[in-house]
């Protein structure tokens, strides 16, 4: 008997899943991009940081001091910069965190066993910052816009001022990431945060110096000193080249990032050549070309603005100013018809010229006092303008229509008649005399002997004159104005003593002794 055995029938391998297209491929990365940003908002760093950057934006923008009614955009630009570097500080020490997480968890082994690569997950976590840099992106955005769109605005911003504030956010984000695939530690962000944020400050008082290797930091601080604003083409700040030396830095990195997770494609090597390369040239053109030509510039501005200036006449008076501020010759217009009108003999007609100042002898945007002008019926105007500018601008007006020239209000002066007619010119048709007056002097005071702050020098007033002030300002304006525009001869001449002018006004003669305030 025999018995067959059945042959075996040898069961063929299943095909093999062709890899995945590049299109899914992309797709995923996207995908786990979009998760790790939604983890990120997770972060109680990024989400207080981010809130406390938005109230104090909103803050700033909230506060009315009367010169945000004013802004000069060149200065608003660069006031975005330095406020939101606690959120980006945050975002670099969160995302390095979750590019860490894996390996904290101790996950990382189960990676191997994913069709995605190492070097896309990076290129994930990368991505999940754009977000966060669109978001910084839309507050700078809202700050400067609702600034611009002020019916009193000067000027205008720079988009290469704006974009560092995003790109820095950004590139925050870039260097997370790269250091958790250089350094795995937890605790290296944080040094590199206290690292990057001295050199900040380091490149920042660079900067301040005029060194040009400042700019090769990617983050500045701009440093507020207190100066007024100057046009932008005196700035001389490579803002559009720095942008893009950030920018294609946070390319750079971010292919750094890629090449040490693994990414050693032909793509990934060609974006870092050109990141390199677009880094080169951004460093290169921030390099500063024809100094002495800017310095002319400035020269000219300070020392022969008319050169450089255009004019508008107003009422028989000429206002000439940069063409940035031709916006607001109108409103200066306004004050000098205002302070003329209460004026009498032949300064209710003076035909004035007001000519816009500065001063770069020690630099742009220093904290400086301008000189008087020496010229006959010419007054000088800043560049800030609102606010406590106005009556400031008023008393300078006065000054010119009652003494002649700007350089009256030296010490000799103080003593006559003079200060009282100058101080009733620019507070008697203001809407809030007694209010102004105080805002208007050095001591915010009232009472005793002081300084009126002016464009220029400031006007010394005695205690007496004060009192003769406030005695006029309390009284009806019409009365005051037809005794100012009948005594117009003896107020204005130096032979008056502050006694005699109160007399000639109706008030009471001051007890105070004539003691002019030395201290300026």
């Amino acid at each position: 008997m025999s018995t067959t055995t059945p042959a075996r029938t040898e069961q063929a391998p299943a095909p093999a899943e062709p890899p995945p297209s590049e299109g899914r491929r992309s797709g995923a990365v996207l995908a786990l991009a979009r998760f790790e940003a939604r983890e990120l908002l997770l972060q109680i760093p990024i989400l207080l940081n981010f809130a406390l950057y938005v109230g104090f934006v909103a803050l700033r923008l909230m506060s009315n001091d009367g010169m945000d009614d004013y802004p000069v955009l060149n200065t608003v630009d660069r006031r975005t910069q330095t406020a939101p570097l606690l959120f980006a500080i945050a975002v670099l020490i969160c995302t390095n965190s979750a590019a860490l997480r894996s390996r904290k968890r101790g996950t990382v082994q189960q990676f191997a066993v994913l069709a995605m690569e190492p070097w896309r997950r990076t290129l994930a976590h990368v991505l999940s910052v754009i977000p966060y840099a669109a978001l910084t992106a839309l507050v700078v955005a809202a700050e400067y816009t609702r600034e611009a769109l002020k019916p009193g605005a000067i000027g205008h911003g720079s988009f290469g001022e704006l974009a560092v504030v995003p790109l820095s956010v950004l590139l925050a984000g870039v260097l997370g990431v790269l250091l958790a695939r250089l350094l795995p530690s937890s605790f290296v962000p944080i040094l590199f945060s206290i690292a990057f944020y001295m050199l900040v400050v380091i490149a920042s008082a660079a900067m301040d110096a005029g060194r040009w290797a400042a700019w090769l930091a990617p983050i500045l601080f701009t440093t507020d000193t207190g100066g007024d604003p100057v046009p932008a083409d005196l700035l001389g700040r490579p803002a559009d080249w720095h942008a893009l030396y950030v920018a294609a830095l946070c390319a750079l990195l971010t292919c750094v990032a890629l090449l040490a997770s693994g990414g050693r494609t032909r793509a990934v090597k060609a974006a870092t050549a050109l990141a390199l390369a677009v880094t080169a040239v951004g460093a290169i053109g921030q390099f500063p070309r024809d100094t002495a030509a800017l310095e002319a510039a400035r020269r000219t501005a300070s020392e022969s603005p008319q050169k450089v200036q255009s004019c508008s006449t107003y009422n028989g008076s000429t206002y000439c100013s940069f063409p940035e501020w031709s916006g607001v010759r109108s409103d200066w217009a306004g004050v000098v018809d205002r302070v003329r009108s209460l004026a009498g003999g032949t300064a209710a007609q003076a035909e004035l010229t007001v000519r816009q100042r500065i001063y770069t002898a020690g630099g742009v945007e220093v904290d400086a006092a301008l000189d008087p002008s020496t010229t006959p019926d010419e007054v000088t105007v800043g560049t800030r303008w609102g606010g406590n500018r106005v009556p400031e601008f008023a008393v300078g007006v006065a000054t010119v229509l009652v003494a002649g020239t700007e350089n009256a209000t030296e010490q000799e002066m103080c003593r006559d008649a003079r200060p009282v007619a100058i101080m009733w010119l620019a507070l008697g048709s203001d809407p809030t005399p007694s209010e102004t007056f105080q805002h208007v002097r050095l001591d915010d005071s009232t009472e005793g002997s002081g300084l009126a702050l002016t464009p220029t020098n400031p006007l010394s007033m005695t205690a007496g004159q004060a009192t003769v002030v406030r005695e006029l300002l309390a009284r009806p304006r019409t009365e005051v104005t037809a005794r100012v525009k009948a005594h117009w001869t003896e107020l204005t001449s130096k032979a008056t003593t502050t006694a005699q002018a109160a007399k000639l006004l109706g008030v009471p003669v001051p007890k105070e002794a004539e003691e002019c305030d030395e201290s300026e």
